[in-house]
């Protein structure tokens, strides 16, 4: 069981690098200070949009970049209407929820997206604000947004290749001179 465990935290394909956590480190830092000064009342959520991006290819950020904004705008929209009707109201967020999830399975969106949706969908129904459900949709979509950008700007500027199998397997190819 320990074995186990440790085999799914441990990476032999893709383990973490200095560099990676530079690059990460420099994003994060970068989509907060865009975000602070576009004065986010969250501006949090461009640093953790950015954190959740990151990866070591464009090729590989791309994709949860996509699902990351759909389903933020999905969720950030659903969860604006739904809790400007019905504020903090559990049951209306539990059906949000489970709307969201048929819409998704309906159109065959990434299972990801879903769970961003489900994610943005919480934090504008749960958290109260002062402003309006919609205000708060928009500037966390705003916020999750600049994260993306940066995220993938940082990661095209600044790429590092993958180690492990892939890279292994290259190293052992004979090529032709």
């Amino acid at each position: 069981m320990t074995e186990r465990l440790i085999g799914w935290i441990r990476s032999n394909e893709n383990p973490s690098t200095i560099k990676h956590s530079a690059r990460t480190a420099v994003a994060a830092v970068l989509s907060l200070l865009v975000a602070h000064l576009l004065r986010m009342p969250e501006a949090y959520w461009a640093s953790i949009s950015t954190l959740i991006v990151m990866q070591s290819t464009l090729g590989g950020a791309l994709p949860i970049s996509a699902q990351r904004f759909a389903g933020t705008a999905l969720g950030a929209s659903v969860g604006a209407l739904i809790a400007s009707r019905y504020p903090g109201n559990t049951l209306a967020f539990g059906i949000a929820v489970f709307a969201i999830g048929v819409l998704c399975a309906g159109v065959h969106i990434e299972r990801a997206a879903y769970h961003y949706a489900g994610i943005t969908l919480a934090i504008v129904m749960l958290i109260a604000r002062n402003e309006s459900a919609w205000t708060a949709a928009a500037y966390l979509f705003t916020e999750v947004s600049v994260g993306i950008v940066v995220g993938l700007a940082i990661t095209a500027a600044w790429q590092e290749h993958r180690i492990g199998a892939a890279a292994s397997a290259y190293r052992g190819r004979i090529t032709p001179s």
